[in-house]
């Protein structure tokens, strides 16, 4: 997934933007409020850690503006504010999940992993597409039951294509669900993990659609 962080604690922040890049997501951090606004309005996420006590003002501000509108981005609230009036609070303002510091980094994930759920119900968590089987809730990937080793890029790719299998997916979105923010990106970068996902699972597995994007096939049997 591709998650944003808004923590102005620098400790902190960089121990979570490491975790969770390990989980597999593509990661954003920013510290203010005026930062988060600006990438929520440039790029789809799909979940975001928000600190309530940033530098700029309340994170609170931002969830209530977040859902006036029909985003449905979750929102899991991770603060220094513990009381049980505070995760009331936040929750009735529309957080999805409450984390009070100090948390477990290994919990966080779990949690980013429930929320995101929530937003994606469309879409089994296993998926099989001829004789290839993902599991997307334990990051495993199989063909003829022989399982398929992925970069985080290249699983990253094959995830955004099985959410909508057969749906053409652009080079842009692709490139968000892969780098982050502000990360610079080659001309040729998504053909080549194109390249090395087809290597890996079958030329026919992923469909080029000259001048609008990619899809994923059903690939062809014997």
């Amino acid at each position: 997934m591709r998650i944003l962080i808004m923590e102005d604690e620098p400790h902190l922040g960089a121990a979570v933007q490491e975790r969770v890049r390990q989980a597999g997501h593509t990661v954003d951090w920013f510290t203010t409020l005026e930062d988060g606004r600006a990438a929520l309005a440039t790029v789809q996420y799909d979940v975001l850690l928000l600190d309530l006590g940033l530098p700029d003002g309340s994170g609170r501000t931002l969830l209530r503006e977040i859902r006036q509108t029909s985003s449905p981005l979750a929102v899991l609230i991770t603060t220094a504010e513990d009381q049980v009036s505070d995760r009331i609070a936040g929750l009735s303002d529309g957080a999805d999940d409450y984390l009070a510091k100090p948390y477990d980094l290994d919990e966080l994930v779990a949690r980013i992993a429930a929320v995101g759920r929530r937003y994606r119900p469309l879409v089994d968590n296993r998926l099989k597409v001829g004789d290839i089987d993902i599991d997307l809730e334990r990051l495993r990937l199989t063909r003829d039951g022989q399982v398929i080793d992925l970069t985080a890029r290249e699983w990253a790719l094959v995830e955004l294509l099985a959410r909508r299998p057969g749906a053409i997916c652009s080079r842009e979105r692709i490139e968000d669900a892969l780098y982050n923010l502000g990360e610079e990106v080659g001309s040729n970068t998504i053909e080549v993990f194109v390249s090395r996902v087809r290597k890996k699972l079958g030329a026919d597995i992923i469909r080029t659609v000259r001048g609008r994007g990619y899809c994923l096939e059903q690939p062809a049997t014997s």
